[in-house]
């Protein structure tokens, strides 16, 4: 009678979701352990069959890992049955986690190695030689070093034996590489920890283009240079995003607020046609600007010529270079801030307008000590977001100037008008020597503290702190 009556409310426990805060969290861990079981068991599964069929393709670990999903959710549900009303948090958990948090996994795993594209962890085709196979399927013997004296320097091994290193076999074909560990090495002689499986003619044979960690090396490279990349980079980046904030600001309130005069006529289309930049896809606008900043064929420059000015070389010295990237950036942006304005004074009420004019206030006090004021909280948050888009701002940078024109003592993948990101983006994809994945990795995660600091600080400045504890 008494374990009945204990395990009445154990079942009921068990059937009822738990309230609160502290409920989702535990649906969510909850959900978030059955996502990580499954992977692992797919990974597991995936690793298993690539052992045994070297052929299987890659996808299996997705098709795995999606059959212990359906085979675990209504395990899960039977032991936890209020879990099934959280069960619509799962697909944006999967999301999450493929398109947030793996990726943060890997850049702060890259980050500490030298993963690029001579480190990738695949078979190096540039290096393959000859190979023949013993009889015992144990022993294959290298024709050559190609790019080293001796087996060890070919292959890279970590120890005078190699010992524990990988060999990658092909076949004729060249068309399904195996990998094999190596028990050791006696001249041009390698030796298998295990025999190659039946079914394999081994013709050539190559190294792996091996990535391991490195620890610190990678940021030590780059404060290593900081003159030369990381602060004219870094200055210049604040610099931009804090003069596009204050252009675009200042153009779209005064713009706001003389497009919100009701007495101004044909506002609308006014309206309208400030709004077309907006409105215009960026790719086109950009384009459309290169060659109006063209230096000998531009419209800009011909028209100088016209009026009997020098050329100048919009898009060809840097501090040109970084005028006009802020000025069309302002082109692009300002549209946002002018409707920001307008859509926030019609907040404001009118009657404050209509007193001041009873006292005698005249336009500009009346936008100095109403407007503006009021406009304040309004443009807090939109400023604070404007810097953190400009800050990481790749679009406009990459279309006008692609980071140039170059300039003298600088990093080729750090030229005059590159921001942090862009400078990440070339040398993970436009290194000299092939990409550079883990020194971006490093790049990214210093451009992440950086844009922490300095959203702290604006929303320390802005109150935002003092908002919340309210």
């Amino acid at each position: 009678m008494t374990v009945t009556m204990n395990s009445a409310p154990a079942r009921r426990s068990r059937q009822l979701p738990p309230d609160g805060t502290g409920g989702v969290l535990l649906a969510v861990l909850v959900l978030a352990g059955l996502l990580a079981g499954a992977a692992l068991i797919g990974w597991g599964l995936s690793t298993l069959t690539a052992r045994f069929l070297p052929g299987a393709p890659p996808y299996l670990i997705l098709v795995y890992t999606l059959a212990a999903l359906v085979v675990g959710m209504p395990l899960l549900a039977r032991a936890l049955p209020w879990i099934t009303n959280w069960f619509y948090l799962f697909p944006a958990l999967v999301f999450l986690a493929a398109f947030t948090v793996l990726p943060v996994v890997l850049t702060v795993n890259y980050a500490f190695t030298n993963y690029s594209g001579e480190n990738s962890g695949n078979p190096d085709s540039a290096v393959r030689t000859e190979a023949k196979l013993s009889t015992d399927r144990r022993t294959v013997t290298l024709a050559g070093t190609p790019e080293a004296d001796s087996v060890a320097g070919y292959l890279r091994c970590r120890t005078p034996s190699c010992a524990g290193d990988t060999i990658v076999l092909f076949d004729e074909t060249a068309s399904t590489p195996v990998r094999a560990r190596v028990a050791g090495v006696q001249g041009n002689a390698v030796t298998l920890a295990a025999p190659v499986a039946p079914g394999l003619e081994v013709a050539n044979a190559t190294r792996l283009n091996r990535y391991e960690r490195v620890g610190l090396a990678n940021f030590q490279e780059i404060f290593a240079k900081a003159s030369t990349a990381l602060i004219p980079v870094f200055v210049w980046t604040v610099v931009f995003a804090f003069s596009t904030v204050v252009l675009n600001a200042v153009a779209g309130l005064i713009l706001g607020i003389l497009l919100y005069n009701k007495r101004l006529k044909g506002r609308n289309i006014y309206r309208t046609l400030l709004f077309l930049p907006w409105a215009i896809p960026t790719v086109i606008s950009v384009q459309m600007w290169v060659a109006l900043f063209n230096q000998q064929f531009g419209i800009v420059n011909k028209t100088l010529g016209l009026l009997g000015l020098t050329a100048v070389p919009w898009l060809g010295d840097p501090l040109w270079a970084k005028i006009s990237i802020l000025f069309v950036n302002l082109w692009l942006g300002f549209p946002y801030m002018m409707t920001a304005t307008i859509s926030a004074l019609s907040t404001i009420n009118e009657d404050l307008y209509e007193a001041a004019s009873i006292d005698g206030a005249s336009r500009w006090q009346q936008i100095t000590n109403i407007t503006l004021p009021l406009l304040r909280t309004s443009f807090t948050p939109i400023l604070l977001s404007a810097f953190a888009f400009n800050f990481n701002n790749f679009g406009i940078i990459y279309l006008l100037t692609q980071g140039g024109p170059p300039q003298e003592g600088r990093e080729s993948t750090a030229q005059s008008t590159d921001i942090l990101l862009s400078w990440g983006y070339n040398t993970a994809f436009a290194s000299s020597g092939g990409q550079n994945y883990s020194l971006a990795s490093a790049i990214a995660l210093i451009i992440f503290f950086l844009t922490l600091a300095i959203s702290l600080v604006n929303f320390r400045a802005a109150g935002v702190f003092r908002e919340a504890r309210k």
